[in-house]
């Protein structure tokens, strides 16, 4: 019974959030200039006012703006998107064709910030005030410091152009036609740049984090207990510093998520990555509010999913915490 007043509860609050994100979204939107009929009307060099008056009635944007946002919310309530005018095709669709690439990003950018962060940060710990934790102490400032465009750029420069090892952009090579373990091997080439420029920014952020965490938990009570009772350092290590040190760092992780997500458009501008980041914004640039009002809305719901998992994990490392 509790775990179904848990389950429940959730879906509560994923409807509830992603109804109130769809209603802030919908009415910020419209508070930008300009709207698709006359970013349509420019590229066409016609921009008459019945050419300009046309364009707004297909697109419903002459009726008033509490019909149009009666209309967005019974389309919601039907998972209906709508519709891109600039892709001429539903919204879902899109963003269906997108989200594998947004997923795999992320998945992979956090995957190795969190991996590289509890490393170094678990290595400077242990050598706190030598030359190993001056040293990764200062790559981390450095790297939390600097533009990830800037960053992604440098990696271009240095790993695709002098060094030719990897690709400068794209999700895979469309001429080669590469099938089976050759294209994965093909996708995965292309993943490194994007995926560790995203990442080393959240990378410091957990090297500092774990550094600090694990400092504090070695010198707490039941660290010098399960040392005076001799347990062994890799079982103090693993069962009881790095086990509390992580906590602070799922934490972390789950609310980074969301700036995670804004900092994909940026890096999947820059290497041209198919996502969802760089959809939102060429829609953004369209005035394609559809697409953008879809691409927000589902991106919410990524942010949700991702807390819950993250609550899990949560509950996993610490039993003392329970969904109740």
């Amino acid at each position: 019974m509790k775990i179904n007043n848990v389950v429940i509860r959730r879906l509560l609050q994923l409807v509830s959030v992603a109804l109130g994100v769809a209603v802030i979204n919908f009415f910020l939107l419209r508070l930008a200039p300009g709207d698709a009929a006359q970013v349509l009307a420019g590229e066409a060099g016609a921009a008459t006012p019945e050419y300009m008056a046309a364009l707004r009635a297909q697109f419903g944007l002459d009726q008033p703006l509490l019909v149009q946002f009666g209309k967005y919310l019974l389309n919601l309530a039907h998972f209906n998107l709508g519709y891109s005018f600039r892709h001429g095709m539903p919204v879902a669709q899109l963003i269906g064709e997108r989200v594998p690439a947004t997923l795999l990003l992320m998945g992979a950018s956090i995957l190795f910030a969190v991996v590289a962060g509890a490393t170094l940060g678990a290595i400077a710990a242990y050598r706190a005030g030598k030359i190993a934790d001056v040293v990764i102490s200062t790559l981390a400032l450095v790297f939390f410091a600097t533009p990830l465009f800037w960053i992604g750029l440098m990696l271009v420069v240095v790993f695709s152009v002098w060094l030719d090892w990897l690709p400068v952009g794209g999700m895979f090579t469309i001429e080669a036609g590469y099938t089976g373990w050759a294209h994965i091997v093909d996708v995965a080439r292309h993943l490194v740049l994007p995926a560790v420029t995203l990442g080393l920014f959240y990378m410091a952020v957990y090297t500092r984090l774990m550094r600090a965490t694990m400092v504090e938990v070695r010198r707490q009570d039941f660290v010098r207990t399960a040392v005076a009772k001799g347990a062994r350092p890799p079982r103090v290590l693993f069962a009881h510093v790095l086990r509390n040190a992580l906590l602070p760092l799922v934490t972390m992780l789950g609310v980074q998520v969301s700036s995670i997500i804004g900092g994909a458009v940026l890096v999947e501008t820059v290497f041209s990555w198919p996502g969802l980041g760089r959809l939102a914004f060429e829609a953004l640039f369209q005035r394609d509010f559809n697409l953008l009002l879809g691409i927000l809305l589902c991106s919410s719901i990524v942010v949700i999913v991702v807390n819950w998992v993250v609550d899990f994990v949560y509950t996993r490392l610490d039993p003392r915490i329970r969904f109740s």
